[in-house]
């Protein structure tokens, strides 16, 4: 675990090989007073004190809040002419979360089931520290381990955060993925589904 994940093997085996999210973005760049973003890892903040269990925020919406938000409400009022007194806000409050009866990974199962033509693609980025990409990879593999729709099933991964598309080549990549995923996956009329 030290090696892949750079913390030290004290620190994994503290936590009894049990690292949670939040520390491993306050452990990762500890000795240098930096914090790695949540939803970017490439993202470097600056924490009050390196002591802590948890960054002090996340150094990746800073960004992002200041740069996505204002130029998404001047898009909206002055290219579009769309006049509201709303304003475009990147995050809602969606907390908190209830997971009490997720079922999605079985229901997009059964629906793969029942419907020959679905096929999916998943795009994560290697840096995303919300949505991992090995986490990604896992989920595509329990939710069919019979491997009868393993066929049906893309993954792409990119050298991105959360948001793909802040890296010019990789928002070129995964338009291109998708493009290539549309194509393959729509059947030709008369032909079996198959991807």
């Amino acid at each position: 675990m030290a090696l892949y994940s750079g913390l030290s093997k004290q620190s994994i085996l503290n936590h009894n090989l049990a690292v949670p999210a939040r520390f491993f973005w306050k452990e990762l760049l500890r000795s240098e007073g930096h914090t790695v973003g949540r939803l970017d890892s490439r993202y470097k903040g600056i924490d009050r004190m390196n002591a802590g269990t948890r960054p002090d925020y996340n150094s990746e919406l800073t960004s992002w809040l200041h740069s996505f938000t204002p130029a998404v409400n001047y898009y909206y009022k002055n290219v579009l002419n769309y006049q509201t007194d709303l304003k475009y806000n990147m995050f809602g409050p969606v907390h908190p979360w209830d997971r009490s009866n997720n079922q999605t990974g079985e229901n997009l199962r059964k629906a793969m089931a029942e419907n020959p033509y679905l096929n999916v693609m998943i795009q994560s980025g290697f840096y995303d520290g919300a949505t991992q990409y090995f986490d990604a990879k896992y989920t595509m593999w329990q939710i069919d381990p019979s491997g009868k729709l393993k066929d049906r099933f893309r993954f792409k991964g990119y050298r991105s955060g959360h948001m793909m598309y802040l890296r010019k080549e990789d928002l070129i990549k995964a338009n291109d993925d998708i493009r290539d995923f549309i194509k393959h996956s729509t059947p030709a009329a008369g032909q079996s589904a198959k991807y």
